[in-house]
C-alpha cells in the first residue's frame, strides 16, 4: 500500500494537542499539506508555530455558517479528518439534556454537516475520516451518553460512504489512549488506571496516539476500504 499523501491536502479538524496534533504531524510527513482547524484559532496557531507544511484556520463544527466560510477560504480538498469530541461521561442521574446534546453535535452531527457542505469539494479518490470509540462497542455504566455518540457515528460512517460515493468515509474507533484526557485522574490515579487497563487489555499495553495516526493514514490511502469503522483498542472490547 502506498501510503504517501505527496501533493495532497488534507483538513485535520481538532485541538493542537493530542490525537489530533499526531494524526497532523503524520500526515503532513507522509506529504501532505495540511490544514489544522478548531475552534481556538489562537491556541492552534500556538501549537502548530513552526511546522512546516502545517497552517492553521477557525471553525465551529456545531455552526453551519462556520462550516461554509471555511469551505469557501479552502476550496478543494483531498481528504478530511474530524477528530472533535465532547464527551459527556457519567451514570444516568448525572447526565443532563445540554451535556449529551453537545456529545452528539460535535460528533455526530457536526461531521453530517462537514460532509454535506464539504463534500461536494472533495477531489476524486479522496476521503472523510470520522472517530468512534470502544464504549459504542464495550457497554459500562457511566458511558451511556459516550456509548451512544460513538454509536451513532458508526452508523452515520456507512451511511456516509454510501451517500458520499464514491468518496470514501470510514471511522477509527480508539481504546484508552495516552493523551492529555486522562489528566484529570492525577498522577497517581492515571498510573493506576493505566496499569489496571494494561493488564487486562490483550495487548497489555496502553495505546499512543502514533497508533491512531497510522490507522488514519491507513484510512485515508487505502482505496478499497470504504464504510468501515477500525478498532484501535488493543482489543479492549473483548474483556
Amino acid at each position: 500500500m502506498n501510503t504517501s499523501l505527496e501533493h495532497r491536502t488534507v483538513l485535520v479538524i481538532g485541538r493542537g494537542s493530542g490525537i489530533a496534533r499526531a494524526v497532523a504531524l503524520a500526515t503532513r510527513d507522509a506529504g501532505a499539506q495540511v490544514i489544522a482547524a478548531g475552534r481556538n484559532a489562537e491556541a492552534l496557531a500556538v501549537a502548530y508555530a513552526g511546522e512546516p507544511g502545517i497552517t492553521t484556520e477557525t471553525v465551529d463544527i456545531t455552526d453551519d455558517a462556520s462550516i461554509i466560510g471555511l469551505g469557501e477560504r479552502l476550496g478543494r480538498l483531498d481528504h478530511i479528518v474530524s477528530t472533535a469530541s465532547a464527551r459527556a461521561r457519567g451514570r444516568l442521574p448525572d447526565l443532563t439534556r445540554d451535556a449529551v446534546r453537545t456529545s452528539l453535535d460535535t460528533k455526530v452531527i457536526g461531521p453530517l454537516m462537514l460532509a454535506k457542505h464539504l463534500g461536494p469539494r472533495i477531489n476524486e479518490g479522496g476521503s472523510f475520516v470520522l472517530f468512534s470509540g470502544v464504549a459504542a462497542f464495550k457497554i459500562a455504566v457511566g458511558t451511556l451518553a459516550v456509548a451512544i455518540t460513538n454509536g451513532a457515528a458508526d452508523t452515520l460512517t456507512r451511511s456516509l460512504a454510501l451517500e458520499l460515493a464514491p468518496i470514501r468515509v470510514n471511522a477509527i474507533s480508539p481504546g484508552v489512549i495516552d493523551t492529555g484526557a486522562w489528566d484529570a485522574l492525577g498522577e497517581k490515579g492515571k498510573a493506576e488506571m493505566f496499569s489496571d487497563q494494561s493488564e487486562r487489555n490483550p495487548a497489555r499495553r496502553i495505546g499512543t496516539t502514533e497508533d491512531i495516526a497510522d490507522a488514519v493514514l491507513f484510512a485515508m490511502t487505502s482505496t478499497f476500504l470504504t464504510g468501515i469503522t477500525l478498532a484501535v483498542d488493543g482489543g479492549e472490547a473483548l474483556t
